[in-house]
């Protein structure tokens, strides 16, 4: 996926606190706001990558639409359906971490495992072996940059995290986008010259194994 910006910095965000006069209750006071200032740079990102897996999941579908390469046809449904999911994931995380300011303990979270590369190798194997056009081309590339910088959004939120079930879920979505990467990279050179990539890649199977 894509992501567009990155998260704020590599830095630890800043730390803030209250001074009061409240004893005991206003350390207490300093930890939560302490806390609260410590989230704000992980929903910040949050919301860039809801931004960026909905604006990819459109434009998914709408080349999905448009090609009449069946390879790009099959690659760009599938992306966009697990971006559509990514999304659906991610907005339930940030509306229990606004309302929380924590990991939440009982909403599920885990997001399906790629079939991207299983999906691609059918299309590929199938069918008349076509060379995508001036469009196609243009879009899987922009389709691959998208997911490099959406890879290392979520590995950088997986790496600020503490959180065990936080930092594997991060680490889950930047795994997926980087296969989504890999796997249109291999579209790329597929709609480039299709009998090359054949020959290539004939000898290791086309479905990913």
């Amino acid at each position: 996926m894509a992501a567009g910006d990155k998260p704020a910095a590599n830095d630890e965000p800043p730390r803030v606190f209250i001074k009061t006069m409240e004893g005991r209750s206003g350390t207490r006071k300093e930890r939560r706001y302490e806390k609260e200032i410590s989230m704000e740079p992980r929903l910040n990102a949050l919301e860039i990558a809801l931004k960026n897996e909905m604006n990819e999941h459109n434009f998914y579908l709408k080349n999905a639409e448009r090609t009449v390469n069946p390879v790009g046809k099959a690659m760009f449904s599938q992306i966009a359906a697990e971006e559509l999911e990514h999304y659906e994931r991610l907005k339930q995380l940030a509306e229990n971490w606004k309302k929380d300011q924590k990991w939440p303990e009982t909403v599920p979270l885990k997001v399906k495992e790629t079939a991207v590369r299983s999906v691609f190798g059918k299309a590929a194997r199938g069918g008349e072996k076509r060379s995508g056009d001036a469009d196609d081309l243009a879009a899987v590339r922009k389709a691959i940059d998208f997911e490099a910088k959406g890879a290392q959004l979520y590995a950088e939120l997986r790496d600020k995290s503490t959180d065990p079930r936080e930092k594997a879920f991060f680490g889950l979505l930047s795994g997926i986008e980087q296969e989504h990467f890999a796997s249109l990279k291999d579209t790329e050179e597929y709609f480039v010259d299709p009998g090359a990539w054949y020959q290539k890649h004939e000898s290791t199977g086309l479905d990913g194994a």
